[in-house]
C-alpha cells in the first residue's frame, strides 16, 4: 500500500500521533519526507527524530503543500488551530479531525467550507498496531476522503465506517474502552495473586486470557454469549464465578461506564 499524499499532524508530537507516524511508516505506506508534525515546543521532538520526519512548531508552516491535515489536538484548541492555519489552506486538503467531541460540522463552519473534514476516533492500542478507529465523513467529504482516512488508520489496526451520530458512543466504547479492560486485567490478576499466584504470572495470564478471549469473538463471530455457554459447564466452577459477577453488577456496571463517557463526549463541545 502506497499512499501518495503530504500529511500534516499538528500537534502530532503525542501518543497518538506519534502511533500513526510508526504506523505509516512501517507499512511503508509513505516515506518520512511526506510527514510534517508539529507541536508547541521543541523539547516534546526527542522520541520522533529517530523516524526522520520533518518536525517543526510552526503550524502555518506545517500545512503549507499539505494534502492531509490531521488535528492531533484536544477538542478546546482546536477553534484555535483552525483560525490560525485556515489562511494557509489553499489546495483543499483533508482535515482528518482526532479531537473527541467536535463536530465535523464545527470543524467545516470554523474552515470556512474550504476543506472536506473527516472525523476518527482511534484509541491507545494504536501504539501496538490493534487500535479500533472509527471514521465518519462530514458534509463535504466525499468517498475518496473517507477510503484515505481507513488507509491512514488501517495501519494502526482495523477499521470501522459509521455514521457522525454514533461517534460520541464510540469515543466511549473504542477511546474509553481500554481502560475499562485495564480494570478488568487488573482485577483478575489481584484475584489471581490472591488465590496464590505470582503477582507478574498472574498479570500475563489475566492479559493473555483476555487477548484470547476477544479473539474468539472476532475469528469465530459467534456471540459471547454462546462462547460464555462453551466454557460454562452445569454446576462447575465457571457458573459459580459468573454468579458472583451478577451479584456485584458486573454487566450493569460496565454498561453504564460506556453511557457515562458518551455522555461526557457529548458534552465537550458545549463546554
Amino acid at each position: 500500500m502506497s499512499i501518495d499524499k503530504r500529511l500534516a499532524l499538528i500537534g502530532g508530537a503525542g501518543t497518538m500521533g506519534t502511533a500513526v507516524v510508526r504506523g505509516l511508516l512501517q507499512a511503508e505506506a509513505v516515506a518520512p519526507e511526506q510527514i510534517v508534525v508539529t507541536a508547541r515546543h521543541e523539547r516534546s521532538f526527542e522520541h520522533l527524530r529517530q523516524y526522520h520526519v520533518r518536525l517543526t512548531t510552526d503550524n502555518i508552516d506545517a500545512v503549507q503543500g499539505a494534502d492531509v491535515i490531521l488535528l492531533c489536538v484536544h477538542p478546546d484548541q482546536v477553534a484555535g488551530v483552525v483560525e490560525e492555519v485556515k489562511p494557509s489552506l489553499v489546495a483543499e486538503p483533508l482535515i482528518l479531525s482526532l479531537a473527541t467531541g467536535i463536530p465535523t460540522a464545527r470543524i467545516e463552519a470554523l474552515v470556512g467550507e474550504l476543506a472536506p473534514v473527516v472525523r476518527a476516533t482511534p484509541n491507545l492500542a494504536a501504539v501496538v498496531g490493534a487500535s479500533i478507529t472509527v471514521v465518519c465523513a462530514g458534509r463535504l467529504a466525499e468517498e475518496t476522503h473517507l477510503e484515505l482516512a481507513e488507509e491512514i488508520f488501517g495501519t494502526v489496526g482495523e477499521v470501522e465506517r459509521l455514521d457522525e451520530r454514533h461517534m460520541n458512543a464510540c469515543t466511549a466504547l473504542v477511546g474509553c474502552g481500554p481502560a475499562f479492560v485495564f480494570k478488568c486485567i487488573e482485577a483478575l490478576a489481584e484475584g489471581g495473586v490472591k488465590m496464590g499466584l505470582p503477582r507478574m504470572a498472574s498479570r500475563r495470564m489475566a492479559a493473555q486470557m483476555m487477548l484470547g478471549a476477544s479473539s474468539l469473538v472476532l475469528i469465530t463471530g459467534e456471540h459471547p454469549a454462546a462462547l460464555k455457554d462453551q466454557v460454562t459447564t452445569p454446576g462447575g466452577c465457571t457458573i459459580d464465578g459468573i454468579t458472583k459477577l451478577e451479584e456485584r453488577g458486573l454487566p450493569i456496571a460496565l454498561i453504564e461506564a460506556v453511557e457515562t463517557s458518551a455522555l461526557k463526549a457529548a458534552k465537550l463541545f458545549d463546554s
